[in-house]
């Protein structure tokens, strides 16, 4: 990060072209940028408010940006005017892979379930493993392109697969676990029913799947929202202020095309009524993953992970409260699944993790200096 104090002594009245200072302190970052925007919000990043951009003689870092801009000499304009149609054909074609390819999660796991409902015995538990595996390879490739894709840089860094999975497990198996288990079973392992010892959830997995459509075109409209509030703002607290209503507009938007989809989820499966659960298990998955994108990786992981183990706790309670004078352990669990059922668990744990991520959101994601591009460093 810049010595703000240095750049104090580079802005002070005695220097006698303080963005110069300034200038050769960033030149890589003015270099690559492709416009004034990324270069204030990499300013941003470094620690430079509007404040501190007055000492240049500027009203706002936006201001201070452009002028920077404008010194950089850019002798690669003319032969990037020469590739523009190359590239334009190239992004017209992503595009497309980017609206069709989150629609093959949902569309393979409604196949994969239909399957399950026409086969029996050895059969079914082929076309289960068929299933996963079609499902797990059509989420990898929809999650490596288009606004929910992770840059190379954050992959390694992310770590929040295995909470996922966990989280989306705990989503068909863990209410029918619970209820048993407070009951006094499970007597037997799943056999992928609804109705055996131990319940089977479907409805909820369709419906995530097939959440993946809107979230990606969901996170593709909010990118290109907050783009051009970045470019319609003059200055760091005034693009904060615009962002944050795209923000919660959109995690909205997402919760609303998530409740059609349970709705429509239950009659297809001929299933009861879906948990509210997945609406807050869809938030969270969905604030978790655009703030990773975004680089800001810790967090996610740590709601996810605190979510996935808050839910394996729960049923662990009730089965140690089995053993010789444990009979407390159980009792808030056992208390709280008698009061509004089992799937009071995943809503209050999932919701919680969905809320402090969405205000730790409204806060990060609202900086200009999350809205770099991927390939740039925070």
């Amino acid at each position: 990060m810049t010595d703000l104090s240095e750049l104090d002594r580079g802005a002070a009245p005695g220097a006698a072209d303080p963005v110069k200072v300034l200038l050769h302190r960033h030149r890589e970052l003015c270099e690559r940028a492709v416009d004034p925007l990324e270069i204030a919000a990499g300013l941003e990043a470094h620690g430079i408010t509007d404040r501190t951009a007055a000492r240049f003689r500027h009203r706002d870092v936006f201001s201070l940006a452009e002028e920077l801009y404008a010194r950089v000499p850019r002798d690669a304009d003319t032969a990037a005017d020469a590739s523009a149609a190359p590239a334009r054909e190239g992004d017209h074609r992503r595009s497309v892979a980017v609206l069709l390819l989150p629609l093959l999660p949902g569309t393979l796991c409604a196949a994969a379930l239909i399957a399950l409902a026409r086969t029996h015995g050895q059969t079914r538990l082929y076309a289960a493993a068929a299933g996963v595996v079609a499902v797990a390879l059509a989420l990898r490739a929809a999650l490596r392109r288009g606004p929910l894709a992770l840059p190379d840089a954050l992959a390694s860094r992310s770590a929040t697969g295995s909470w996922t999975c966990w989280l989306l497990v705990y989503a068909v198996l863990g209410d029918g676990l619970l209820r048993t288990a407070v009951a006094g079973g499970p007597d037997g392992l799943p056999d992928g029913t609804a109705g055996g010892d131990w319940p089977v959830a479907l409805a909820p997995l369709l419906a995530l799947t097939l959440a993946v459509a809107p979230a990606t075109w969901t996170a593709g409209l909010f990118l290109t929202r907050a783009r051009r509030k970045l470019a319609a703002s003059r200055g760091l607290e005034d693009f904060a202020a615009s962002v944050r209503p795209v923000l919660l507009g959109a995690v909205a938007l997402l919760l609303g095309a998530l409740a059609a989809l349970v709705a429509l989820c239950a009659p297809f499966l001929d299933a009861g009524p879906v948990s509210p659960a997945v609406l807050a298990l869809g938030v969270l998955l969905f604030v978790a993953r655009l703030l990773t994108v975004h680089g800001f990786t810790h967090a996610p992981r740590v709601i996810l992970m605190l979510t996935a183990v808050a839910q394996v706790l729960a049923p662990a309670t009730v089965f140690a409260a089995r053993l010789p004078g444990c009979a407390a352990l159980g009792a808030p669990v056992e208390a709280l699944t008698a009061a509004s059922g089992p799937s009071a668990v995943p809503v209050l744990t999932c919701g919680a993790g969905a809320l402090i991520l969405l205000v730790h959101a409204s806060r990060t994601l609202a900086r200009a200096s999350a809205h770099l591009r991927p390939e740039q460093a925070r």
